[in-house]
């Protein structure tokens, strides 16, 4: 049985987890997600009682693999058959613990946000920022953003603290759903010109300030910006969308560029990506950092 267990914890490590010791078999265990912070815990295992076969992935991703031991002889029909009904049941059985999760976050949310106050325009993320509350809160000294489906419903939330440092409100629905950074929260109840989705919150604020008729999303991270964006296609299939990506010059691949260019084709929208002018420097990758610099650069020649 030990060698077993050994095999499977190999096999979670070898996908990119972190699995945790020991792993006792029949147990549904959780841990962070694939370079997740230590207290998330999106990733998960289940080591079949027999300790011959078991699942794991990583909820934030989709990730899901099933493993099976090795066995000296070929598995029987009869086996066969065994292993796939454990397999499902052990679907099922995670699939049931992140949506009981995910609806304990999404009610910790809507108290947190019924607790927090309106951000005052002199919060020190805003003002390095150079941007507008557009609707955000404050909860103990952090900005408190909403995260929510296209009904208007509040899945989780992200916290900004006054140094930048984000983080998510643990185990929330985030796939497919986005901060509405002009503050509706719902996209039924509006008529916008076009929608206009981003990456980060602080890039969709300054979107809005120079698009005010634009309803402005902010899908939290690039790996999210093609589930906002085929949501907000399926419910408005008329409305003009444009893809407002990060250009991440500095990172290997460009992850920026490449994930808003997979969004766009996928939802039939626009692409957009920051234009830079000569001496801008490369560690800029949104719009908000070109507004920033932009700002610092009137400045600091008087005008």
């Amino acid at each position: 049985m030990m060698e077993n267990i050994h095999a499977f914890s190999d096999a979670i490590c070898s996908s990119g987890l972190e699995p945790p010791a020991p792993i006792i078999p029949g147990k549904l265990h959780r841990f962070p997600g694939i370079g997740k912070h230590s207290s998330n815990r999106a990733g998960w295992c289940l080591l079949f009682e027999d300790s011959r076969g078991g699942s794991f992935g990583d909820w934030s991703s989709g990730f899901t693999e099933n493993w099976q031991a090795e066995h000296k002889q070929s598995f029987s029909r009869e086996e066969r058959v065994v292993f796939c009904r454990k397999v499902a049941a052990a679907k099922a059985a995670t699939e049931a613990a992140r949506l009981s999760q995910q609806r304990k976050a999404a009610v910790r949310a809507a108290g947190i946000w019924s607790r927090s106050t309106a951000a005052p325009y002199s919060h020190p993320y805003l003002l390095r920022k150079s941007i507008q509350p557009h609707g955000t809160r404050v909860y103990h000294s952090a900005l408190v953003l909403p995260v929510v489906g296209l009904d208007g419903t509040i899945s989780t939330l992200q916290f900004i603290a006054d140094n930048g440092e984000k983080r998510l409100l643990s185990n929330g629905q985030k796939s497919g759903y986005s901060i509405p950074v002009n503050g509706l929260l719902s996209l039924e109840m509006v008529q916008p010109q076009q929608i206009v989705i981003c990456e980060g919150w602080a890039t969709g604020a300054t979107l809005a300030e120079d698009e005010p008729a634009a309803l402005v999303l902010a899908a939290i991270d690039a790996g999210n910006l093609k589930a906002v964006a085929l949501s907000v296609r399926q419910q408005r299939p008329e409305m003009p969308i444009t893809i407002a990506g990060d250009d991440d010059r500095l990172t290997p691949g460009n992850p920026g560029r490449t994930k808003a260019t997979d969004a766009a084709i996928v939802a039939d929208a626009q692409l957009a990506f920051p234009q830079w002018p000569d001496g801008a420097p490369e560690s800029l990758s949104d719009f908000n950092d070109l507004a920033c610099w932009v700002k610092q650069q009137d400045t600091g020649s008087g005008s």
